[in-house]
């Protein structure tokens, strides 16, 4: 690299104003908006290098999803639309952090040992949400991007999902789709309105949902949706950017806090959904006549997706690998449903979604959901390849060609690159309507165990380890035993406790089947932590 270029890394206005550490994770760095600056101007170094060394285009996604207006992040994204290879999460935390005399040396070392060409082109796709402090930050990584030359392709105001839809179809040239947000808008809607043709109500199902957008930036992209969906479905928005993100409202408070979002009608079995600040999660819940919140949540979404895809499947005669993929939060209601009831292989990764989304691609067609409403389904090329081949098989029964047709349509309205709450309420709206079901009836299909999380702060998380992807504890040694005395103790009780990813905090996780019995089992549990790992304050209480 010529010496002028490396020259240009180096730029005053991004010095570091913050000298506290910040760390890449999952969800890429998430701070306050303050403290990012130089964070986002190396983040456009960083995407440059990504770039060249993958020699394809990378995204960066400026947001902080569910988190308060005040804080804002940053996440890289890969070619394949996939989350930023673990490796190179060390990387970014390393140059995020590094003071600003060693950042030459710092690239320069990026180089040499990942071996990259600076020759190649680099091409980085951007995007933001609509926090006050976005079109700031977004400047910062433009001009890092710009400063090792790379070239600059700008959305703007977008969903994450998006974002990561946009990469996939630059790097795929287009065979996954148009790169444009109205390719986006277009190929969902399309594959949305031909699986209900004109027959919009069905059953019990009426061409309706009241939604809560959580003043972010999923408001806007529902907004173009209508356009584009028409007469197919009515979608009331509440929480539609007027108001302050997230702020009592969106999938998490809904999810955490179980009651509806604020500004949002209470009428009884209306059908209600909530996604977050940048619209990758959903839940759907309902008030009934006695005002009680019923939450259908990420668990409740999978199971009704594996279900009409294993339906799907035998009209059409194809026989593939068909799996779900959970973590320890998801209900034990809901494992017990699709392995006993479905008879559909379930596996249990650590919490965080790249570890689901790496496990569902060992299926043939993976289908994988938090909890939180987070999540997808991927397909492997070869069984679409084959159910478009059945689609258009003339010779074969009208009755497997049109199933296979309505798998053909359900792929087209799916994101497979990452969880995306759009995508995911019109799959949710196509199977109800397939099915005539309304959200009560949806609910029926099987109960959830009651559950309860609590926080336990301590002096150092560190001291709690796990295994068995989080659902048993390795260390302090003996506390496993005595939780499963306490577990034990209840019917179909269930417990695990892990520690957060960023503060000194542990979280207790329990379930059983008597919610009278709950309180008792999930204050045992914690209290055993709160004694065994070093509890700081009062003891836990509900």
């Amino acid at each position: 690299m010529e010496k002028l270029q490396l020259e240009n890394v180096l730029n005053a206005q991004y010095n570091k104003k913050y000298n506290g550490f910040i760390q890449y994770g999952t969800a890429g760095f998430r701070t306050k908006a303050e403290y990012l600056d130089h964070v986002l101007y190396r983040m456009g170094l960083l995407a440059v290098l990504r770039s060249k060394s993958k020699n394809a285009a990378i995204g960066l996604m400026i947001t902080a999803s569910h988190n308060i207006e005040s804080d804002n992040g940053v996440k890289l994204i890969d070619p394949a639309g996939e989350m930023l290879e673990a490796s190179w999460e060390t990387i970014a935390t390393n140059i995020a952090n590094v003071e600003d005399a060693k950042l030459l040396s710092t690239v320069e070392q990026i180089i040499k040992e990942q071996n990259i060409n600076m020759s190649v082109n680099a091409t980085i796709i951007t995007g933001r949400d609509t926090r006050n402090s976005s079109p700031m930050l977004l400047n910062a990584a433009i001009a890092g991007i710009q400063a090792l030359q790379g070239t600059v392709r700008n959305f703007d105001v977008v969903t994450t999902p998006q974002l990561h839809y946009l990469v996939v179809c630059i790097n795929t040239s287009n065979r996954y789709g148009d790169p444009s947000l109205d390719g986006y808008y277009t190929k969902l809607s399309k594959a949305f309105k031909h699986m209900r043709q004109n027959n919009i109500n069905n059953g019990q199902y009426i061409a309706e949902v009241s939604l809560d957008a959580a003043n972010g930036v999923g408001a806007s992209a529902l907004k173009e949706f209508q356009k584009h969906l028409r007469t197919a479905i009515k979608i009331n928005i509440y929480n539609d950017g007027n108001g302050e993100l997230n702020h009592m409202c969106g999938a998490d408070y809904v999810k955490v806090k179980h009651e509806p979002p604020i500004n949002f009608p209470l009428n009884s079995n209306v059908r209600c959904a909530s996604i977050d600040g940048d619209a990758d999660r959903i839940v759907y819940f309902y008030l009934d006549e006695s005002r009680n919140f019923h939450l259908l949540d990420g668990d409740r979404i999978a199971t009704l997706i594996a279900g009409y895809f294993k339906e799907l499947l035998q009209e059409c005669r194809l026989s593939f690998q068909l799996g779900l993929v959970q973590t320890a939060y998801a209900n034990g209601g809901s494992t017990n449903y699709i392995s006993n009831t479905l008879q559909i292989p379930v596996a249990c990764v650590p919490t965080g979604i790249k570890h689901l989304h790496n496990k569902a691609l060992e299926f043939d067609i993976g289908i994988y959901f938090e909890a939180n409403g987070h999540g997808t389904v991927v397909f492997k090329n070869t069984v679409v390849e084959t159910i478009k081949n059945v689609a258009a098989n003339l010779e074969l029964p009208v009755t497997e060609r049109t199933a296979a047709t309505k798998l053909v349509n359900i792929i087209d309205l799916i994101n497979q690159t990452v969880g995306d709450a759009l995508s995911d309420m019109l799959l949710v709206e196509t199977i109800l309507h397939a099915k005539g079901w309304g959200i009560v009836d949806w609910e029926r299909k099987y109960e959830d165990l009651p559950n309860k999380q609590l926080k336990i702060k301590v002096s150092n998380k560190n001291v709690i380890t796990t295994t068995d992807a989080g659902r048993r504890c390795v260390t302090p040694e003996g506390l496993q035993d005595e939780i499963d005395k306490v577990v034990s103790q209840y019917k179909k009780g269930r417990s695990f406790v892990r520690p957060s990813g960023t503060e000194d905090i542990v979280r207790v996780y329990a379930e059983c089947e008597d919610s009278n019995d709950l309180n008792k089992m999930v204050i045992d549990v914690a209290l055993l932590v709160y004694r065994r790992a070093g509890g700081v304050g009062a003891e836990p209480q509900l």
